[in-house]
């Protein structure tokens, strides 16, 4: 970055804030209620990234108390509620180290920018991109490629678990997403939705059940509520059984393709690189051998070669090593039809 966009940022950081604030003030006079709940939510977000966390629980319970006079629920009731329907976790991935088309790097990389830089946005009135659809076929790398995503901007990564979200009863997976966005909305993080048709699946499909089109409509609603500091990555192998209204909502929708030879080559030489870890054999000739494996098998290989050098001791023969997996390796059973 250089000075002059230095400075930009600063004044952008303090132009934000200032906004930020006259927002809150003039909305809540106005009784704009949705401008004044977005403003007051940016504000506990913030505060949450900077780690002021009693200040930010402090904001969060008056803002919940406001919505609902007399109510009793609290932010930390509210915490112990959701806390099964996601997944917290601090990723490590980076964006250098993945296999990318180059518009997909660039497109991501184009996000990222714009929440490191979010308040010289928000100094003009513009919000930073949040809402993301990755599609591809299984192990493309759309979990890795959220991860990252995570990773560059400085937030944990909240994956969310459909065996927690989705109940039997009428009504019963609305009211547990209601407690999902509700918790989530305060704190800047990726909320990951992966295999996203499993509950964006296209209204118009015959053989669904009228209380899936609600969880819909529910969820894309909610989606759109949704403040820039939740970025929202839905990754998809079925992209054609997605809403039509999902790619609408949807600011940014990259497509990952199917590993390559030259992308596993790239990959291999990246993950030795990284590692420091030798394979002993050429990473062609690796990527020959492993003709039908995708980007996430890949790396599983190569993880295998290093847990299995380890335990052999490091005066092992990398080359013997990495022929045994790949023997076992290509002994190993597939799947017969697409996931």
């Amino acid at each position: 970055m250089t000075f002059c966009e230095d400075e930009q940022d600063k004044r952008g950081q303090t132009m934000a804030r200032s906004d930020l604030l006259l927002a809150l003030v003039q909305s809540g006079a106005g009784g704009d209620d949705l401008a004044f709940r977005r403003a007051a939510e940016a504000l506990i977000a913030e505060e949450n990234a900077k780690k002021h966390g009693v200040l930010a629980s402090q904001l969060a319970e008056a803002l919940t108390r406001r919505q609902s006079p007399g109510s009793s629920v609290s932010p930390l009731s509210r915490h112990k509620e959701s806390a099964g329907l996601f997944h917290e976790s601090e990723p490590t991935s980076r964006i250098a180290d993945l296999v990318l088309p180059a518009a997909v790097r660039q497109a991501t990389s184009d996000v990222i920018e714009e929440h490191h830089r979010r308040d010289l946005l928000r100094s003009h009135g513009v919000e930073p991109r949040h809402r993301i659809l990755l599609e591809g076929p299984p192990g493309s790398g759309k979990t890795t490629l959220a991860e990252a995503v995570a990773t560059e901007i400085a937030v944990p990564l909240l994956t969310v678990r459909y065996e927690a979200l989705i109940g039997s009863f009428l009504g019963e997976t609305a009211s547990r997403m209601d407690t999902l966005f509700a918790a989530v909305r305060v704190r800047p993080c990726v909320l990951f939705f992966d295999e996203f048709d499993a509950v964006a699946k296209e209204r118009g499909d015959t053989h669904e059940t009228g209380e899936i089109k609600r969880v819909v409509s529910s969820l894309l609603l909610q989606i759109d509520r949704l403040p820039s500091h939740v970025i929202v990555i839905a990754a998809t192998n079925h992209a054609e059984l997605l809403d039509r209204a999902v790619w609408r909502r949807m600011q940014v929708r990259l497509s990952l393709p199917k590993a390559t030879r030259e992308g596993k080559i790239e990959l291999l030489r990246a993950w030795s690189a990284r590692t420091g870890v030798q394979l002993g054999k050429s990473q062609r000739s690796i990527a020959d051998r492993l003709h039908d494996a995708s980007y996430a098998e890949v790396e599983d290989f190569a993880e295998d070669v290093r847990r299995r050098q380890i335990l052999d001791g490091f005066d092992a023969d990398p080359n013997a090593v990495t022929e045994r997996l790949l023997r076992i390796w290509s002994n190993r059973a597939r799947p017969t039809h697409d996931d």
